[in-house]
């Protein structure tokens, strides 16, 4: 029987590392594929939470229905390297913050969108997308 050398070993664990580094980059979706850019979506809420990181950073907003109950809206935006290298902090995004989002409703119809557009109070805006998303009224 041959002996199973280290060489041989070491061989096959990054070969299996390649296979499970692949897998993780074929779990991220494009913006096409989660996303309907035939539905933009202009949104008025309250931010309540905000998750900084890696993709996508996810921020989320309390946005009141027509009934008059809350809807807790998702929205996907860029990678936080690309948001911090915009200038863009996660500070920027804190809970209790009254802003306008505009972005592209899922393609499921669930209360998640891209955020490609975030307006403040007093006017100001960032762009949250990533640099591949699109978003509505123009190019990034």
């Amino acid at each position: 029987m041959k002996r199973f050398f280290p060489q041989t070993l070491l061989f096959l664990v990054y070969l299996l590392s390649g296979f499970a580094g692949s897998a993780l980059l074929l779990a991220h979706h494009s913006f096409t594929a989660e996303f309907d850019d035939k539905q933009p979506v202009r949104i008025s809420g309250t931010i309540t939470k905000i998750d900084w990181v890696n993709p996508h950073v996810w921020f989320y907003a309390d946005v009141k229905t027509p009934g008059g109950g809350v809807t807790n809206w998702g929205f996907s935006g860029g990678a936080p390297g690309l948001l911090t290298r915009r200038g863009i902090t996660r500070e920027q995004l804190c809970a209790g913050t009254s802003v306008v989002i505009e972005g592209y409703r899922a393609k499921d119809g669930s209360a998640n969108a891209s955020g490609g557009r975030v307006t403040f109070a007093d006017g100001s805006s960032i762009l949250t997308a990533g640099s591949v998303d699109k978003v509505p009224g123009g190019t990034q």
